[in-house]
């Protein structure tokens, strides 16, 4: 990818890359020199939009109408399409900059999302907005980030408190019944009613709380590289089972803020 099309922010120590011809994911941020992120074309923190993780059998319903979705991780439709799409800069300063892309095929309601970032020394702030151009149409919104699970020789520990966790049924989609969170490793969606409050701890290197006021985050350690989590605005296949609807008047908006320090 050419220079031309990264967006780069920096901020004291902390730079950071965006990609928006490649889903307007973050690509890299570094701090103090260290790379936060996992690196690869399909890695770094990528938007999850116009819905998050997966949709069953990519059907959804809306009012008396079943729509279906293109089917990218069998038998399901996961992680929306705003990763697969390239993206309009529509501006880009020193330290934050936004970005749009509309909605169309094969998402079947049209309309417009818009991707934030604002960097400091010491955090992150992400934002991501849906508007429809017409119909109400349910969408989810969230961000999927990969970060490295070693940094300088430490690896990270993961600390949160959700009230409960999603129980996952072999299909990998919620079933519907809400259980005691569990020891991990996870490839889970957890409730966190009063907003998303998470500490990955590299000891004596860093420590990055995420937090959100959404309800809900998928937490995901099963792989060697790195460990993801995912504040999103409703679980998985939530365009069913708890579908928000974006309405002319009421646009989806969310927001996370990372936060960082060193140790």
């Amino acid at each position: 990818m050419s220079m031309s099309e990264e967006v780069r922010l920096d901020a004291g120590d902390v730079e950071l890359t965006i990609t928006p011809e490649n889903g307007c994911r973050i690509a890299s941020l570094r701090v103090a020199g260290t790379e936060l992120l996992r690196q690869g074309e399909r890695y770094g923190c990528f938007p999850m939009v116009p819905w998050c993780g997966r949709t069953d059998r990519g059907r959804f319903l809306n009012g008396a109408t079943w729509h279906r979705l293109p089917l990218n991780a069998p038998p399901h439709a996961i992680h929306g399409t705003g990763r697969d799409t390239a993206w309009r800069t529509v501006r880009a300063g020193r330290s934050e900059a936004a970005f749009t892309y509309d909605l169309a095929g094969p998402w079947p309601y049209p309309g417009r999302v818009t991707q934030t970032f604002e960097l400091s020394g010491t955090s992150l702030t992400l934002g991501l907005g849906i508007e429809t151009y017409g119909d109400s149409f349910p969408a989810q919104a969230g961000w999927h980030p990969w970060f490295n699970r070693v940094l300088d020789g430490s690896a990270v520990e993961i600390d949160f408190s959700p009230e409960w966790q999603e129980e996952r049924g072999e299909d990998h989609l919620p079933t519907g019944r809400r259980i005691a969170p569990r020891p991990g490793p996870w490839d889970d969606c957890f409730g966190t009613p009063d907003g998303v409050d998470t500490t990955l701890t590299w000891p004596g290197r860093l420590e990055l709380k995420v937090t959100s006021r959404v309800p809900w985050v998928v937490v995901y350690d099963e792989q060697e590289a790195a460990v993801c989590v995912e504040p999103q605005s409703g679980p998985p296949n939530g365009l069913n089972t708890a579908p928000r609807l974006v309405t002319p008047i009421d646009p989806l908006e969310v927001a996370s803020v990372w936060t960082w320090r060193r140790l």
